[in-house]
């Protein structure tokens, strides 16, 4: 960025007092004063604009100022898929020389799955592009949704299940039917990895009658410990293999590579 362009004080201000307040975990108006050397009006400006945009609150018990809960929790959560995509980028890279084919690394976002990492441009069929990073995917009808949701711990199934059943997404419209729900899990589980649904041609809500991509996916969920993390996947074109001898030529490799993927990040605990 060039020399040339200002730097804005009140928003550095800001920054400071934030960054403060996460390494304390807590300070008084008193005590940030003394720290920062900020005019106690200058703080309180700064500390009303923080706390209107959910950052901090404020302790009854003694006026401490605080980092909000869901910072925090954000915080926390990048910090673990940072690690997430460490560790698996050079796995990602190992599958699309062994298979050929792409990959995605997704994760849970309550109501769907969301990309952070594909092999796609390395793969050497790669006229089948898959994500990019940030890409919603659905969390009842793609493969990786359903390994999620499958695997996934028993509280945080019916949390994504709630939610889900609210949605008014025409996709997320199995979640209402006991039967449709209890068919998926029953098959995923036997199986040991997801598939896409029958109809899913690749669009969030509109069947393959509408939208088809042509394409099949398989997905393994991502363990660390007893905890799932997110799924990685295998996308192919359905005209090269269908969706039986696609499963069977891939569910290996791809769990082999999920596990490396877990065993990796817990070895860096």
């Amino acid at each position: 960025m060039s020399d040339a362009v200002k730097s804005i004080r009140a928003l550095a201000r800001g920054l400071d007092v934030l960054q403060l307040l996460q390494a304390r975990g807590s300070a008084t108006l008193h005590a940030l004063h003394q720290e920062t050397g900020l005019p106690k009006a200058t703080l309180l400006r700064i500390l009303r604009t923080l706390r209107e945009g959910g950052m901090i609150w404020q302790r009854m018990a003694d006026d401490a100022y605080l980092p909000s809960y869901s910072l925090v929790e954000l915080a926390g959560r990048m910090n673990r898929e940072f690690a997430l995509v460490e560790v698996a980028s050079p796995l990602l890279e190992q599958l699309s020389a062994r298979i050929k084919w792409p990959s995605v690394l997704a994760v849970p976002r309550l109501t769907h799955m969301e990309v952070i990492e594909t092999n796609a441009s390395r793969a050497y069929f790669d006229q089948i592009p898959l994500g990019p990073v940030g890409f919603r995917v659905s969390m009842l009808r793609s493969a990786s949704g359903r390994a999620f949701l499958t695997f996934c711990e028993a509280p945080v199934r019916e949390a994504i299940l709630d939610s889900l059943r609210r949605s008014d997404h025409p996709g997320d419209r199995g979640a209402r039917d006991p039967a449709y729900l209890a068919r998926l899990l029953q098959e995923t589980g036997q199986q040991g990895y997801g598939l896409r649904d029958p109809d899913f041609g690749g669009d969030f809500d509109r069947g393959r009658a509408e939208i088809d991509d042509g394409r099949e996916s398989l997905a393994v969920p991502i363990r660390a410990g007893d905890h799932v993390l997110g799924t990685l996947n295998i996308t192919w074109a359905r005209r090269v293999h269908g969706r039986k001898r696609g499963a069977a030529l891939f569910a290996g490799p791809v769990a082999e590579a999920a596990a490396e993927v877990g065993a990796r990040l817990v070895a860096r605990v």
